[in-house]
């Protein structure tokens, strides 16, 4: 599992050292810093499988599109170079990387493991070792950033059809989930993880993955097949036993929006980091905190969930499983991340790291967490 990420002049950080948990609660002001740490994981692994030879840091690509090297650089403090450390529970990887202003990617300036700096000369001078050398490092962090899934805010919506990928090639739901229907269908008997079975259901993807959408939406069934002579497939959606199969143009957005959050969840291996951004999106107050409760499950069952969200009800959907037992108080951090000010220096001064309790209760409330029903309430009441 990752227990840490430190980020060196990357993007609004001077020096942040950030502790991660099996689920870590991501929250905080609009551009404040929380997306910046998703990106920085999703960079690492983008790099590695688009370009693993090139021992350079990629930018932009099929994952991630941050631009040119002035985007990501701290503009306050750094200069041309950028690091990123991963801390696991076997080792610590330390990168450095440069590049000029203008640039497109950055080059590996420095490579550290456990201390030890890996010269040009050396088999471990790319973003990680290589295939060669991979037995050095087996369950590690390598193995963790190849089963990253990075699901941002910006979803698919309903199609018509969806394209059908070679599992190989697109072994993840995609950073818009565009592929989660097509790994539904590829790897519709695939068993999910003991933790993840639903009892009395088959424990196939695409049966617990339907099972799964039934606590979200009651009533949901879904179907999948292969456009004939075409590589796409197609879903089918109902909400009701009643109702014929529809396209997903005729059923609820949210629908669409959940599904490649379940299938990622449901196709994941133990120690996949998970990374999703406003689950939240189109779910009504209660299926937000039905997707706490799920992504609590989810981190149980093994998988390493990283979310970020502005939903008190996805909060309070993780809290209700710390205090039903589900999920340990210890196997959770949250951290609340502020706008930066002028005087800060560091990373630290930037996040806040409230504790649960076993009641699920939280033991600081800082200014902005989570706060305004509270402050709306004392407005109504006349307290303010």
């Amino acid at each position: 599992m990752l227990r840490r990420i430190d980020l060196r002049h990357f993007k609004c950080f001077t020096l942040l050292k950030l502790p991660l948990c099996p689920l870590t609660l991501l929250s905080g002001a609009n551009a404040s810093g929380k997306s910046s740490v998703l990106q920085a994981l999703a960079l690492l692994r983008q790099s590695m499988w688009e370009d693993e030879w090139a021992g350079r840091l990629m930018l932009n690509g099929a994952s991630v599109r941050l631009g040119a090297v002035s985007d990501v650089i701290d503009q306050t403090h750094g200069r041309h170079s950028i690091g990123i450390a991963l801390l696991d529970d076997e080792h610590e990887f330390q990168w450095e990387f440069e590049g000029g202003r203008t640039e497109m990617s950055m080059e590996v300036a420095r490579l550290c493991i456990d201390d030890d700096e890996k010269d040009e000369s050396g088999p471990l001078y790319h973003l990680l070792p290589s295939p060669q050398g991979k037995e050095m490092w087996t369950d590690s962090l390598l193995d963790r950033l190849y089963g990253l899934t990075y699901l941002t805010a910006e979803r698919v919506g309903p199609r018509e059809t969806y394209p059908l990928e070679d599992l190989g090639s697109t072994p993840v739901v995609g950073p818009k989930g565009e592929h989660a229907v097509s790994i539904l269908y590829s790897g519709s008997d695939e068993i999910v993880l003991d933790g993840l079975i639903i009892e009395d259901t088959p424990p196939t993807r695409l049966r617990q993955v339907e099972a799964y959408m039934n606590r979200f939406f009651p009533g949901c069934e879904l179907t999948v097949g292969r456009v004939p002579q075409a590589n796409a497939v197609i879903l089918g959606l109902r909400t009701s036993k009643g109702m014929d199969f529809h396209r997903p143009i005729h059923t609820g957005f949210g629908l669409t929006q959940v599904l490649p959050i379940v299938v990622a969840a449901l196709s994941a291996s133990k120690g996949d980091p998970l990374l999703i951004e406003n689950p939240e999106v189109h779910l009504h107050p209660a299926g937000q905190a039905a997707m706490g409760a799920f992504l609590a499950k989810v981190a149980v069952a093994g998988v390493q969930v990283i979310l970020e969200t502005h939903s008190d009800h996805v909060l309070n959907g993780v809290r209700r499983a710390v205090k039903d037992g589900v999920l340990l108080p210890e196997d959770v951090a949250l951290h609340f991340f502020r706008l930066r000010q002028d005087e800060e220096s560091d990373g630290a001064a930037q996040v806040q790291t409230p504790v649960l309790d076993r009641d699920g209760n939280v033991d600081t409330w800082p200014e902005g967490f989570f706060d305004q029903f509270d402050k709306d309430m004392d407005y109504f009441a006349g307290w303010c």
